[in-house]
């Protein structure tokens, strides 16, 4: 670039009538992050000075969608075009500097394509790309000594030009001192009757400016989404890159088109992975972990060596060294699971920490709780934390033994070595290295019992 700094403008004011859909089309997620996110993300690579988001359909949806994030926002009001859109951007553009004119429902957009655009920019250059069927898009016109002379739009387009497969993708550089007075002559007298930004061209050179270009061949980088179809295609090419980054980084994927990556998978060496796996938000896998088919693992770290099997759910959960997880197994937010520890087969856990080598292994609810070392915890066994408004702990320490078909009623605790008999529910403190047991004879009923209200903090 020879300016000082640069500005970014994304384009994201349409509707997207084609989507059929109520949600601005920028806010349809790609990878489990919305379109327009994709596109914010790319442009903070390039580190601008201000990233100026031009916004229209849906009103405030969209900036409350990214509230978290460094924006100026602006309203296009009425939507008469691409031109008319920078237009509204125009106040707030730096005069010294480069804007880049990016748009939100481009997702996969190639920081490398952007950097070397900027670079050949002077007063003005084009994002280009040659497709084996131009139709509906702009055409790249250049004249006998390859210069480009301008954009026509398709619809404006004569025959002759039509055949030209070269088009623009929407993503401009120019220099804000032109931009702005080009911005100024623009005028509306097209087939659709919008403001043209294209139009920026043919004014450049009527100014004697070269129009500086680039050309990429990744056409899926500068591929835009108009249909839930568009999307869908989309989605199966950023899947298929990430799949190839794992596999490039030592991941063993029995199927690359079957796995699905909706945020940041880190992974260790000689990890395998089946199909039909969902990872989202930030997930870790250390060495040789395997993951089996149809796992679903969210915000969570898997710890070397451990097994995963089949339709798994794990969410905001930690995993250590050693365990077997699975299959059908439920790891809900809080759950720490220390080495070598089973969690087996419809077995959910919530909130708890299960100690080195113990075992959960069979149709079980453990909620809330405090697991030793070494604890066997029999098919079938509820930590009954909740009374209906107030949770309360269950304590259960190292080396006990929980048989199956066990109501453990929190608050309660399970002395080291306790062995609790088959069967029973148990209401108080089990004192350590005995056998507990409660089972009623008899069934009954209380009458003017009522249900426990929730206490005021």
């Amino acid at each position: 670039m020879t300016t000082q700094s640069l500005n970014i403008v994304i384009l994201a004011a349409g509707k997207g009538t084609r989507m059929q859909s109520l949600m601005p089309k920028v806010l349809h997620k790609l990878a489990g992050k919305a379109l327009l996110q994709h596109v914010i993300d790319a442009a903070k690579q390039l580190n601008p000075s201000k990233i100026i988001v031009v916004y229209g359909y849906g009103g405030n949806a969209v900036p409350e969608a990214f509230a978290h994030e460094n924006i100026v926002w602006v309203e296009q009001k009425e939507q008469l075009g691409t031109g008319h859109a920078v237009q509204q951007a125009a106040p707030h553009l730096d005069q010294d500097a480069t804007t880049l004119i990016l748009l939100g429902d481009v997702p996969l957009l190639s920081r490398t394509s952007c950097e070397t655009l900027l670079n050949k920019t002077k007063a003005l250059g084009l994002l280009t790309v040659n497709k084996a069927n131009p139709t509906g898009y702009g055409r790249i016109v250049r004249n006998a000594q390859t210069s480009i002379e301008a954009i026509v739009e398709h619809k404006d387009a004569t025959e002759q030009q039509r055949q030209i497969t070269e088009v623009n993708t929407g993503i401009i550089a120019a220099n804000n001192q032109h931009l702005k007075a080009w911005l100024a002559q623009l005028s509306n007298n097209n087939a659709q009757g919008e403001y043209y930004l294209t139009d920026i061209v043919a004014l450049a050179v009527k100014d004697g400016h070269q129009v500086a270009a680039e050309v990429t061949n990744d056409e899926s980088s500068v591929e835009g989404v108009n249909s839930k179809a568009d999307l869908s295609g989309l989605e199966r090419v950023y899947q298929m890159r990430y799949a190839t980054a794992l596999m490039n980084a030592g991941a063993t994927l029995q199927d690359p088109f079957r796995i699905d990556v909706r945020g940041d998978l880190k992974i260790g060496k000689d990890v395998e992975i089946d199909v039909g796996c969902v990872f989202e938000g930030e997930v870790t896998l250390a060495d040789k972990v395997k993951v089996g088919p149809y796992c679903v693992i969210k915000n969570s770290t898997i710890g070397s060596g451990t097994e995963i099997a089949a339709y798994t759910h794990i969410e905001q959960a930690h995993v250590n060294a050693g365990c077997k997880l699975g299959p059908y197994a439920r790891l809900r937010p809080g759950a720490q699971i220390a080495d070598h520890a089973h969690i087996g087969n419809f077995v959910e856990i919530k909130n708890s920490t299960i100690g080195d080598g113990s075992k959960v292994n069979h149709l079980s609810y453990v909620g809330d709780a405090v697991v030793g070392k070494n604890v066997n915890i029999g098919a079938g066994t509820i930590t009954c934390n909740y009374d209906g408004a107030n949770k309360f702990k269950t304590i259960i320490e190292d080396n006990a033994f929980i048989g199956s078909d066990t109501q453990l009623v929190a608050p309660v605790t399970i002395g080291e070595g306790a062995t609790i008999a088959a069967g029973s529910t148990i209401t108080r403190d089990a004192p350590a290295g005995q056998l507990t047991f409660c089972r009623a004879k008899e069934q009954k009923s209380i009458a003017n019992w009522k249900r426990p209200v929730k206490k005021s903090k």
